[in-house]
């Protein structure tokens, strides 16, 4: 089983103290989101928990308490964007994201620390020329410091339409996104990163490989163990990820980004935020009259030992 911490919300950044409870407890109660009574109980004991993938815009706070995570292996993907304060509300400045990304790297190796460029917005503020300007000066940053990076085009989910049309957010045509997506790969391959484009198969047309943000082949690499993984039904058609757990709860998200799809208004994170314990078994949140657990059966997805051959081959696997 991988444990996806989590497309919900920051838990490094805002939970990682409720997370490591967690694994200490070897259980986590997670809410169905789309049927409020229904609560899972998974299971986090070593034994069942073949990776976990993090997701976060600043793991600064997760830096200090990595040694925690020793009987898990794990990979943290880090999102570093261009944006500016009107966008990405709570964020520190970018040169200490940067410093923080190479700390990380220093303490999980290049390996683990995977570079996410997520989302691409166009608007008179950000035209592809800034883009192209601020990628170059990150990746020579990161040089060394990570062998990836996922990037992704904006979707315009209905329920961020409004705030991204009041900020003059607007879409690139198919030969234009093509374009500049192909020059943010050769940007990475000059520094050695592998850029790959995550729910946008048309840019493989353009030789800019599909990511997987759950990668299978990347667990692999980092287990030492082939894993019987298959493609997530629960995300997108687009969506190549494997199959995974997520721990996280919408609408507790910190980070105030005016893109984000997790989070339905900055009213909601406050209230749901307010109710954070991280003792509890729950993300800001607990058991209430009506609910039904359910233990959820679980075994590791492990098919044994790989040899450093299989691993450099599986390598290659996660851009096909």
């Amino acid at each position: 089983m991988i444990i996806s911490a989590s497309r919900r919300t920051d838990i490094p950044r805002f939970y990682f103290d409720w997370f490591l409870n967690r694994l200490k407890s070897g259980f986590v109660l997670v809410r169905n989101p789309m049927n409020f009574h229904q609560v899972s109980r998974i299971p986090l004991s070593p034994e069942v928990v073949d990776c976990i993938v993090f997701w976060t815009k600043n793991p600064e706070p997760m830096l200090g308490k990595l040694d925690h995570l020793k009987n898990y292996p794990y990979y943290v993907q880090f999102t570093v964007n261009p944006y500016g304060p009107e966008m990405e509300c709570a964020l520190p400045p970018k040169e200490r994201l940067v410093e923080t990304f190479r700390r990380l790297a220093d303490r999980t190796g290049a390996r683990q620390a995977v570079w996410r460029y997520s989302p691409v917005l166009l608007s008179r503020t950000y035209p592809p020329e800034a883009h192209l300007e601020f990628f170059t000066k990150t990746a020579e940053a990161l040089r060394g410091y990570t062998e990836q990076c996922k990037l992704s085009f904006l979707d315009l989910y209905p329920k961020i339409r409004t705030r991204m049309a009041a900020h003059g957010i607007f879409t690139l045509a198919e030969e234009a996104q093509t374009d500049l997506a192909r020059k943010l790969a050769e940007i990475g391959r000059k520094n050695g990163i592998e850029v790959s484009a995550c729910g946008t198969p048309g840019l493989a047309a353009a030789g800019i490989p599909q990511a997987k943000c759950i990668d299978g082949a990347l667990v692999s690499r980092i287990t030492g163990r082939r894993m019987n993984l298959k493609k997530d039904p629960g995300q997108r058609s687009e969506c190549r990820c494997v199959k995974s757990v997520d721990v996280g709860a919408y609408d507790t998200c910190g980070n105030g980004c005016r893109y984000c799809y997790a989070n339905v208004s900055d009213k909601a994170v406050q209230k749901n935020r307010a109710g954070y314990d991280p003792a509890a078994p729950m993300l800001c949140g607990t058991l209430l009259p009506g609910d039904k657990v359910t233990e959820r059966a679980v075994k590791p997805d492990r098919t044994g030992q790989v040899s450093l051959f299989d691993m450099d081959a599986g390598r290659e696997e996660k851009w096909q």
